[in-house]
């Protein structure tokens, strides 16, 4: 049990982080935050609002990973909450049937804790056997633990142009429930190019996964969006394999992966009562955003839609520098 002393301590050394970080992030480049109240600031090469950098560098210093722990990391916008709740329904699935699941009652960013904001209850989790945590941190910025342990990570990426759409369109919504003034499609556009994003530059997010995925295959899977949405079923099973809970011949017969597919659905998931009304993170400040923002149509190729002829070839080109002799391919 702790003693008055410890938590004295750890009290001391909370306070203690607040005031260096707090130093240390005056000094930091300033980039424009898409017209959202946090300022993007630039450390060690990446764009972080304040909250998400002081996270990722306590979940740095705290973060104890076990090896069986399973990190599903992403870049914002490239398939988090689907990611989320497919792996949560699958590893819960002898725990919870369609009407009892988590997911049917509370939003998937809910339903599996992030790094960055709640890796101090994360415990709680891995007592009830969902060692799931996610995190947007770049693989340079993973606390040490979670590569000593072992311990698995999925990571999921996206076409950049669809993440761009995705990320854009999220801001203007969260503007437009603030009543603030949303920022025009060329500004994020330009901003997006230049790698002023959250957690961006995405590319660099995109290959430090992906090298790292070719270093530990064993521990790795790395997903693309658009791959899983065209095969969901062969993914799933992929996944479900690789978390250690893997589907019996039984349970594909009785087309358990089918209904998971469903149930995690955006159709589905986008029309539940909790992701129409519901609010992530509530009483939280800045942090707080209504649930139904998150949730927008869950399409490939959307970027045809608001992205120029122009604007797609651009984008394209860069990917293609950037990714150029690493064998990957996003476009």
């Amino acid at each position: 049990m702790e003693s008055h002393f410890d938590s004295h301590v750890e009290q001391h050394n909370e306070d203690e982080f607040q005031k260096s970080f707090k130093e240390m992030i005056s000094t930091l480049p300033k980039g424009n935050s898409w017209g959202l109240p946090d300022h993007l600031y630039q450390y060690q090469d990446f764009w972080f609002t304040s909250p998400f950098l002081q996270g990722v560098l306590l979940a740095q210093q705290q973060f104890e990973a076990q090896p069986t722990d399973i990190i599903l990391s992403s870049a914002p916008r490239t398939g988090t909450a689907w990611l989320k709740s497919l792996t949560f329904a699958t590893i819960t699935r002898t725990s919870y049937d369609d009407s009892t699941t988590p997911l049917l009652f509370r939003m998937p960013h809910d339903v599996v804790p992030f790094m960055e904001l709640d890796h101090a209850h994360f415990s709680a989790n891995r007592h009830l056997g969902i060692p799931l945590l996610a995190t947007h941190a770049p693989y340079s910025f993973l606390p040490t633990s979670i590569i000593d342990s072992g311990c698995k990570i999925i990571y999921i990426c996206r076409d950049p142009k669809d993440t761009f759409v995705s990320m854009y369109h999220i801001c203007t919504r969260y503007a437009k429930s603030q009543n603030t003034q949303p920022i025009e499609l060329d500004e994020a556009f330009e901003l997006f190019c230049e790698g002023v994003s959250w957690y961006g530059p995405y590319w660099d997010h995109v290959l430090g996964y992906w090298k790292a995925s070719l270093e530990h295959p064993d521990k790795f899977i790395f997903l693309k969006y658009e791959e899983m949405n065209e095969d969901t079923v062969l993914y799933l099973k992929k996944l479900a394999e690789f978390m250690g809970c893997p589907f019996s011949s039984e349970e594909q017969q009785k087309g358990v992966p089918e209904k998971i597919i469903k149930m995690c659905s955006f159709e589905n998931l986008s029309n539940l009562e909790v992701n129409k009304s519901g609010i992530h993170r509530e009483g939280q400040g800045n942090l707080e955003i209504q649930n139904k923002i998150y949730f927008r149509k869950g399409k490939v190729g959307d970027w045809k839609n608001y992205l120029t002829p122009k604007m797609a070839t651009q984008l394209d080109q860069i990917t293609q520098q950037k990714l150029s002799c690493s064998g990957l391919s996003l476009n």
